[in-house]
This record gives C-alpha cells, sequence and structure tokens, in this order.
C-alpha cells in the first residue's frame, strides 16, 4: 500500500488549486445520474496517438465506472491471478458459462491524481475467494464507487460496503451479505447519496432489499423488503416539479420510493430482468424494463410526476393512462442506460450497433440507425456541447449532432480490448476506462 503520510500536503494543495465543485463526476452517470456534461468542453476527436493526456494500467478486472471529486480519481478493481478475460455479448446474451469462484481476489480501491494519472493510494479491502459465482463477461468490482466531498463510498456486491476518506484511511465498512444471483452472472447496481445516507439496491435470487446506511457512521437508517429478484439497475433519483424520489427499476414491477423514508411511492408491472437504469427530468420519467431472454418483449415507459398507488397497463395492447404519458415493447436488449437530452431520448441496443433517437414527449420514433462500425453498446452514452457521443463495446465513439435527424461527426477509436465501463469526466478530461488501463483525453 502506498505510504500515505507524505501525500497529505500535496492532495490538499491540489484541493485548493481545482477545488470541489457541484460538477464533480461523482457519480453513476454524473452528478445528476443522466451523463449531461456541463460547463465544459469536451475534445470530440482523439486516438491512440492523439489527445490522450494520460494513460494508466488498472490491474485486473473492473466494468465499474471511475468518480471523480476534487483533483481525485477513484476506481475499483478486482485482480486475480489467473482470470479469464471477459467475452462480448452476443445477439443480446453474454457467451460462456458462469465463472468459477476457485481463483484467490483482491478488491481494491485505486486513487489516482486527476492531472497526471499518478496512483495517489490503494487500499484491498477483501482478499480471497468469492463465496458467490459470476458470468465471464461479468467481473467483481462491476459496481461504481459514489463520493462527496469528504469521503468515497466503495460497494462490491459480493462483499459489502468499504467508506474512506479521500486520502484513503477507512472510516466503516458494512457487510449486506453474499447473495446468489440468477444463473450465477453476479452483481452491477451501484450506490447512490442522498442527504445524509448511502442507499443501496440489492436485488438478488435470494432475499432482495434497499437500504439506506448513515454516511458518517455507516449504520443501517431504513431497509425495505422487495418483491424481486435478480436485477442490476442502479437506483436514479428523479428530482420532478412534484417531488424528489428515488426510482428502483425491477423485473417485476418499477417501483419509487421516498428517499427519506424508503416509503413506497408507486409503482408499476415489469417485464423482465433489468441492468437500465432510468433517467428524468422535472415533466416525465423514462423507466426500461428489459427482458432478457431474446424474442420476449420488453416494455420501456414515460411517467409523469406525482403518480400514487398501482400504475400499471392492463396489458401488452394498453400503452397509456393517467400517470404513463405512453409506452411501448421492445423485443432487443438494452444493457446501456438512456440518455434523455432537449426533448430527444437515445436508446442504444447492446448487441445489434443500432441507436434510436425518440420525441421525449410523444415516443415518436425520430430515427433509427445501424452503425456499421458499433459491435454493440454496455456503456451508456453522454452529452456535451449539443453532441451526443456513443461508445461501444470495441472502443470507437461514434459523435452525433444532437437533435430529432440523424448526423453523424467523426468517429474514435482505443484499442484497449472490450469497454463496458461508461465514461466519467473530470473538469475539461473524458476518462475512458478499457479493459486493462484508464485513458484520460484532453485537448
Amino acid at each position: 500500500m502506498w505510504n500515505r503520510s507524505g501525500l497529505v500536503v500535496g492532495c490538499w494543495l491540489g484541493l485548493l488549486a481545482t477545488g470541489t465543485t457541484a460538477a464533480d463526476w461523482s457519480r453513476f452517470r454524473g452528478p445528476e445520474g443522466n451523463s449531461v456534461v456541463r460547463g465544459v468542453k469536451l475534445p470530440t476527436a482523439w486516438a491512440e496517438d492523439s489527445n490522450v493526456a494520460w494513460k494508466v494500467k488498472i490491474p485486473g478486472r473492473g466494468w465499474s465506472q471511475p468518480v471523480v471529486a476534487g483533483d481525485k480519481i477513484f476506481v475499483t478493481t478486482a485482480v486475480a491471478e489467473n482470470e479469464e478475460p471477459p467475452r462480448r455479448f452476443d445477439r443480446g446474451l453474454p457467451k460462456g458459462a458462469r465463472k468459477s469462484t476457485q481463483d484467490v481476489y483482491q478488491w481494491k480501491v485505486i486513487c489516482l491524481s486527476a492531472r497526471t494519472g499518478k496512483v495517489l493510494w490503494d487500499d484491498t479491502p477483501y482478499e480471497g475467494k468469492p463465496a458467490q459465482s459470476k458470468h465471464r463477461g461479468n467481473t467483481y468490482a462491476s459496481e461504481t464507487p459514489v463520493a462527496d466531498r469528504e469521503r468515497v463510498f466503495v460497494y462490491f456486491g459480493v462483499k459489502g460496503m468499504v467508506c474512506y476518506d479521500h486520502f484513503g484511511n477507512r472510516q466503516w465498512e458494512k457487510k449486506l451479505g453474499g447473495f446468489p444471483t440468477q444463473a450465477g452472472w453476479g452483481t452491477a447496481s451501484s450506490p447512490v447519496i442522498y442527504g445524509d445516507s448511502v442507499l443501496i439496491q440489492c436485488d438478488n435470487q435470494g432475499e432482495s432489499f434497499l437500504v439506506a446506511l448513515d454516511k458518517k457512521t455507516g449504520d443501517e437508517l431504513w431497509r425495505v423488503n422487495r418483491d424481486e429478484r435478480t436485477n442490476w439497475s442502479t437506483p436514479y433519483l428523479w428530482k420532478n416539479k412534484v417531488r424528489t424520489e428515488l426510482v428502483v427499476a425491477g423485473g417485476t414491477k418499477m417501483r419509487s420510493y421516498d428517499p427519506a423514508t424508503g416509503k413506497l411511492l408507486w409503482e408499476m408491472a415489469g417485464s423482465g430482468r433489468t441492468s437500465v437504469s432510468p433517467v428524468g427530468n422535472r415533466e416525465m420519467l423514462f423507466v426500461d424494463s428489459v427482458n432478457w431472454f431474446q424474442g420476449s418483449p420488453g416494455r420501456f415507459a414515460a411517467i409523469r410526476p406525482g403518480a400514487s398507488g398501482d400504475i400499471s397497463l392492463q396489458d401488452e395492447k394498453t400503452t397509456t393512462n393517467k400517470f404513463v404519458a405512453w409506452s411501448m415493447m421492445f423485443r432487443s436488449y438494452r444493457n446501456s442506460s438512456p440518455l434523455l437530452y432537449n426533448d430527444c431520448l437515445y436508446l442504444l441496443e447492446q448487441s445489434a450497433g443500432i441507436v434510436r433517437c425518440f420525441d421525449a414527449k410523444t415516443g415518436k420514433l425520430h430515427y433509427q440507425k445501424r452503425l456499421p462500425q458499433s459491435k454493440g453498446f454496455a456503456a451508456s452514452p453522454w452529452v456535451n456541447d449539443d453532441k451526443i457521443f456513443l461508445l461501444d463495446d470495441s472502443g470507437s465513439t461514434v459523435v452525433l449532432e444532437a437533435g430529432p435527424r440523424y448526423s453523424m461527426i467523426r468517429s474514435n477509436r482505443l484499442n484497449d480490448g472490450i469497454v463496458w465501463s461508461s465514461p466519467a469526466v473530470a473538469g475539461d478530461q473524458l476518462l475512458i476506462r478499457g479493459m486493462k488501463h484508464l485513458y484520460c483525453i484532453r485537448k
């Protein structure tokens, strides 16, 4: 482990120089959980030898997104000596059987300088053989951490949560239990912060629940049981014109809770297991219940604020009711979360390399385009400076003009194996995590 005592002065000087801002990419999909990058202009062109400010090898495997607080980047990984490389998805289903649990793993947290990529500290909170299996396409570090101005909260689904200060000192640990998952495929849901609590969705094959932990102590504030089996979605804090809701996707039902108490606000019947996180604005919420089995339809729905009770649609042919503004059934599989920007809604297919753009208010399809250079999408798209960025699992990023008409600007490529981690932003720098390296893209 790195010696932290000599780093304290340098870290504080870095904080004074750059400051922490509301735009810190401190959780999955950024400060608002929607992958909208505001206040800076990111590069639109890069390659292995162009606009790469630095590139750092990250040991082991992890599909977790890096998070940023001030001048620090936090990233998690799971390291095993003989782990097989992950495999791509094929027609929406991951190739290969689940991975056995005979390897000894080290679960690591790494803190890097956002300016230079230098490792400031690292820690190994857990080591040993995993109690639960995972799929070869998954990792044991697929959950994205979440950070505030003082702490970073790291959740490993098969182990538990560890809280650190920004200098790498452990503050507390909470074991939430390791539960079996569907077909032994593993975990991926990431925590979010609300006020003084950290919220975690733990859907599995044994005992599904939603729990709130005190940020300072790790003490349990509330817990609600969920009638769900395995899901991989990350909860979304929906700040609408009526209230703030914690929306938690599920296969049995899509549900909304009061984030302060865990009280159920409304629910809507789902149609399959999902790894897709909701997204919304003041006027509408968009939820995706993706059926894991190809050929079986999954429902995508737009929901108005102020709902209560059961707002389920009667059947597949019914598309609207008092609180469901519009909905549609898809037979394709989606792994990346939708992007909402300027009344346009963008959806990406996992295996076919297809992007769809809808009118967010009505559900009308603006365009559907198969991108021949794209293998498929797992990372979530992002938007900056009226440009849409689509990162596919081969490391190619297609840049589109935002809006209802399809207009491709360019395509960029990094050569780092499979890329399933969603990107992060540190000031005017774009962070892309490949299978082996973390890239910092900057003009």
